[in-house]
């Protein structure tokens, strides 16, 4: 089977990194075409920035990364160093990327992509706030019937909040283009809360990406050893939950993850719960599915693929 070609929507984010490398170390899997950065945890300029630098350590200064959206469709930008650090990377030094950001617009590379690739065979891979995916649909109606799948990380529904009580981040900072996204009728697979807070880090696994001895292990390690403080302080966890390459991980290994294909719909007007993907879960209404929501995964089998893919790199 010839790999999916995808495009990563990332903000990264210290977890959006390891997805990212987990993409460019799967060539016989997906086919990156190019990588998007938005607006989220970090503001644009560093997350732009931040996925240079991942490409970069991944050994592919040749992919294009393109800079997007710079502050939600209807919202003031929301974003998250309290978590990620100042720079969205925080935990080892960063070198200043020398590969250089396209000049087009993230969000017309995925408008013109969809546009001339065959329609049915262009993947998103969603792993920060939608507005880029937002944007497009809503300037190129045209490319909504093109997308292949929407595979996303964001939202939560027996896992509640991370960013209020009611939302998760990514959908939170921006719910008007997750609205658009999730009315679409693209094919849509969901990687909220409820699966990746069951993809923890353990004290083990980050020992062992340092013991590969690779710049890439290194990183991975420094960065999961920073970003798990916040978590295991937050929840009282053993580890911190690997949320963005549950993505990519679902695209190699699908049978890794468990869900059900029900109806989500955003919360966009309502203050308290502003963000909340209302998941349908027990079939209490007649609203049509619209996502498959993933609610498990294979904890051993998703930190083994992550252990075997890195260490190519």
């Amino acid at each position: 089977m010839a790999p999916r070609n995808i495009i990563i929507d990332t903000d990264p984010g210290q977890d959006d990194a390891v997805a990212i490398l987990l993409a460019l170390a799967s060539p016989e899997y997906v086919n990156v075409l190019g990588v998007v950065a938005v607006a989220g945890n970090v503001p644009l300029d560093l997350t732009q920035k931040n996925a240079r630098i991942v490409c970069e350590l991944a050994g592919r200064s040749d992919m294009p990364v393109f800079a997007g959206a710079d502050a939600p469709m209807a919202r003031r930008l929301v974003t998250a160093e309290h978590v990620h650090g100042k720079t969205g990377l925080d935990g080892p030094p960063l070198p200043e990327p020398a590969m250089a950001l396209q000049e087009q617009s993230g969000v017309d590379f995925i408008i013109e992509t969809l546009r001339t690739e065959p329609p049915g065979t262009v993947t998103l891979c969603p792993i920060g706030p939608l507005t880029n995916i937002g944007i497009a649909f809503a300037k190129a109606p045209d490319v909504v019937e093109r997308v292949q799948e929407i595979v996303l990380m964001g939202g939560a529904y027996f896992e509640v909040g991370n960013i209020t009580p009611a939302a998760e981040f990514n959908i939170y900072v921006d719910p008007e283009a997750a609205d658009i996204v999730f009315r679409s009728g693209v094919k849509l697979t969901v990687m909220p809360l409820d699966v990746t807070h069951k993809a923890l880090t353990s004290q083990a696994w980050v020992d062992d990406m340092a013991a590969l001895g690779t710049e890439t292990g290194r990183m991975v390690s420094a960065w999961t050893d920073f970003f798990e403080r916040y978590d295991m302080e937050k929840y009282g966890s053993t580890g911190a939950p690997l949320h963005d390459p549950c993505v990519i991980a679902y695209l190699i290994k699908p049978e890794l993850f468990t869900g059900r294909h029900v109806n989500v719909e955003v919360e966009t007007q309502s203050e308290l719960t502003r963000g909340m993907t209302v998941a349908d879960w027990w079939g209490v209404t007649d609203r049509p599915p619209n996502a498959m929501f993933v609610g498990g995964v294979d904890r051993d089998g998703f930190f083994g693929l992550l252990s075997e893919r890195l260490a190519r790199l």
